[in-house]
């Protein structure tokens, strides 16, 4: 028992490892971090091109592994450009929040249990806080103003219109996301990360809380601005969102790798939280040894490649969609949801501690879920909407056909002109 206690990391193990060993940890962490920007760089662009029947990258080095190393130099020998009109302060201070507080996101995730370290038995995990995993929401909230900064401090309508995007998105989605972690908090009864992987020993929480990770899949996507929800860079409206301005210098590259760790830190947070973070899957989990060492590098390591390319897998599969079906699926769907599981939720919690009130748990929970939806599906101004448009449409009488030639609603030129080798003659 006592060796099990050992494998497994509580909080009392942080905070005693020598200094070095924790500078030894934070640089592997970096090295991990920035490696994998490049990685998923290649590993998006291959897995997106194999599905669309294509190669992708396939020049740079074998199987184009360097073409993310060639994307880097380019960029970073590329001539900054610094419009006259920016906040230069502003403007150069924004990609650098968007990375910093995503690297300090990925430190309080588990990679392992304790092991030993260079002759020093330590936590595969950099640091452990009993309130980790809102101290990742609040990282998550301090990177958006990065994005705010960049839109702001372009002097440009197009970027400031994408950083209002992004900071009204991610209001939208972290609250549905931290209410999707509550469920978590109540069945692992703490909000450290190690303490939780710990109390998915016998079942993921994405098993006994599926409502919970399924709403915290759709905001993963909000929350990192990703396909389908990448409204920030909407390039059809916006030109290129919050970065028209970053040309492809150094500055656009922190912005890119902002937004991989922002990914890696959403899929980190997912294996971590729902998917038994470091443990062996079954049934690689009948193995005595499987928990035990550095496997559980291994276990958590195709966990997390497994999330990122569920993630690309959704942005090669769905179109982007409007602002305000965006803005309508956090605020009147998931919310809602959210709530009224986690009042289910907290019910049943109380029918495990309190045998005697079992119909009463189970009935109040039924009743909470009923009344949740009734008042949702009320007060659905959405669908109230779609009803109203299409009864409109069915009365509306026919229009007489116009001889004004228009394309979307903008006049347009004759199309009868005579042309000449692609010249018009007028």
């Amino acid at each position: 028992m006592a060796g099990v206690l050992a494998a497994d990391p509580t909080l009392a193990d942080f905070g005693e490892d020598p200094l070095w060993i924790i500078v030894v940890k934070a640089v592997m962490l970096f090295l991990f971090l920035a490696l994998g920007v490049m990685f998923g760089v290649w590993f998006e662009r291959k897995l997106i091109s194999r599905m669309q029947d294509r190669y992708g990258p396939n020049r740079a080095g074998r199987f184009g592994l360097l073409q993310s190393v060639a994307d880097a130099v380019k960029m970073g020998l590329k001539e900054d450009i610094l419009p006259s009109a920016v906040d230069r302060v502003l403007y150069l201070l924004a990609p650098v929040i968007m990375v910093v507080p995503a690297f300090l996101a990925f430190s309080v995730v588990p990679f392992g249990p304790v092991v030993e370290l260079f002759g020093v038995r330590t936590p595969l995990q950099l640091v452990d806080l009993p309130v980790a995993v809102l101290f990742v929401l609040a990282m998550g909230a301090v990177s958006v103003y990065g994005v705010v900064l960049a839109g702001w401090s372009s002097r440009s309508p197009y970027a400031l219109l994408g950083g209002l995007r992004s900071a009204a998105q991610v209001v939208s989605y972290e609250i549905a996301m931290g209410l999707s972690f509550v469920a978590v908090f109540l069945f692992a009864g703490t909000l450290s990360t190690s303490e939780i992987v710990r109390a998915q020993e016998q079942v993921w929480f994405a098993v006994l809380l599926i409502p919970s990770f399924l709403v915290y899949v759709v905001c993963m996507f909000g929350e990192a601005a990703r396909i389908p929800f990448d409204l920030p860079e909407g390039e059809g409206e916006l030109v290129g969102g919050f970065q028209t301005e970053y040309s492809s210098s150094l500055k656009f590259a922190l912005i890119m790798m902002g937004e991989y760790l922002h990914t890696f830190t959403a899929a980190g947070v997912a294996v971590t939280l729902f998917l038994g973070g470091w443990r062996a899957p079954f049934p690689v989990s009948l193995w005595e040894g499987a928990g035990q060492g550095w496997w559980p590098v291994l276990w958590f390591f195709l966990k997390f490649v497994l999330t990122f390319a569920f993630i690309v897998w959704v942005r090669a599969s769905l179109p982007r969609v409007r602002y305000d079906q965006l803005m309508s699926l956090g605020w009147k769907v998931l919310i809602p949801v959210s709530l009224a599981w986690i009042l289910l939720v907290a019910a049943v919690r109380n029918v495990v501690v309190n045998e005697g009130d079992r119909m009463l748990g189970i009935g109040l929970g039924v009743i909470i879920v009923i009344g949740v939806l009734a008042v949702w599906m009320r007060f659905d101004t959405v669908a109230q909407r779609r009803r109203e448009a299409l009864g409109a449409q069915v009365e509306a009488e026919p229009e007489e056909p116009s001889d004004e030639r228009a394309a979307g609603g903008f006049p347009v030129p004759p199309l009868d002109l005579p042309h000449y080798h692609g010249v018009s003659r007028s």
